[in-house]
């Protein structure tokens, strides 16, 4: 019996990866051993308010079911942690009073807590019985064994939690312009093929557009840096308002800004619905800002729009493309 608990538990601990899941074959060996009606898991709220059957195993007629919810209180397990009684065959003797025990037909019961490396108490495992059944040492260093056992997969998953958030963290980071919260070049970059490849898979075009902030330079000098990075700031709200929740947005240097889409199947149309987008991005960049320190009436960006079959151009060229058409528009704005 040794020999194969050992087994299964080796067994248990390589292929669950889930508390669940261990939880479940622990509390199926711990039948075995014990010869309980019923073996579950708890969990105590941390205000210390309630307890809660967590996972369950009822093999005879005792029915502890899941997500029952009882005040830790009134609970067997708190009575036997202050009384540093871990096991008793007679329940109705020595905890008479307790409702729960006396709802559940308990006269039998065996648990130990489930503690976490930083002290706290997580729950409790625990083993009873409506009938008087003896308990073995044996039985008891298994149970303390398995409570071991799952606090320790219950860190490893908030561990692990943990990391998956300090990762979301970072990636949302790495993806972000610090100053005004859009995506940036990174981003930008990561999300075009993706683009280019759905409008391919569709036969649309792609609307591309590429944003310089004219005299900008100019703002940072009579204003101040702080004025100049509150513009920026500014610009980046506007942009966020404005945009469509499918088109692609980013800041990708100093007072330059992408914006991308699907646009049309049809050429004419595609070609179109550049001049529109051109036209709602300038009207939505041009006008009054009021900053903190100042009012600025800011006459517009220079912006290049085009649209692209995806088939022919790849990102990086129609970045390009899209960079020369903001450059003529410079030019033509200063005539």
């Amino acid at each position: 019996m040794s020999d194969n608990l050992i087994e299964r538990i080796s067994t248990a601990l390589e292929a669950e990866y889930t508390l669940e899941g261990l939880v479940r074959q622990l509390l199926e060996m711990l039948e075995l051993v014990t010869n309980m009606e019923s073996t579950y898991l708890t969990r105590l709220e941390q205000d210390g308010s309630q307890q809660h059957i967590l996972f369950s195993r009822n093999s005879r007629l005792m029915q502890i079911p899941e997500g029952l919810t009882v005040p830790w209180g009134d609970t067997l397990c708190k009575r036997a942690m202050d009384e540093g009684r871990r096991y008793t065959s007679d329940v109705p003797g020595i905890w008479g009073d307790s409702k729960a025990a006396k709802a559940l037909g308990i006269t039998t019961y065996v648990s130990t807590p489930v503690m976490l490396a930083d002290g706290s108490l997580y729950g409790t495992l625990c083993a009873a019985s409506s009938e008087k059944c003896e308990l073995s040492e044996r039985s008891e260093q298994v149970l303390q064994l398995f409570a071991q056992l799952i606090a320790q997969q219950i860190q490893n998953e908030q561990l692990l939690k943990q990391l998956q958030l300090a990762n979301a963290a970072l990636m949302t980071s790495s993806y972000t312009d610090d100053l005004t919260g859009l995506p940036n070049r990174r981003a930008v970059f990561d999300k075009l093929p993706q683009l280019f490849s759905r409008a391919e898979r569709d036969a649309r075009y792609v609307l591309v557009a590429f944003a310089d902030l004219d005299d900008f330079k100019q703002i940072n000098d009579v204003y101040g840096h702080d004025t100049g990075d509150e513009f920026l700031c500014a610009i980046g709200e506007r942009l966020k308002e404005g945009v469509r929740y499918d088109e692609i947005l980013g800041r990708v240097g100093g007072d330059e800004f992408i914006i991308a889409g699907a646009g049309p199947t049809d050429f004419a149309k595609a070609q179109h619905a550049a001049k529109t987008l051109k036209t709602r991005l300038s009207s939505m960049l041009t006008g009054d800002y009021q900053l903190h320190a100042t009012m600025i009436k800011y006459a517009g960006p220079s912006i290049g729009v085009i649209a692209i079959n995806p088939a022919d151009m790849t990102p990086d060229t129609a970045l390009r493309a899209a960079d020369e058409a903001m450059y003529q528009d410079k030019k033509n704005r200063r005539k």
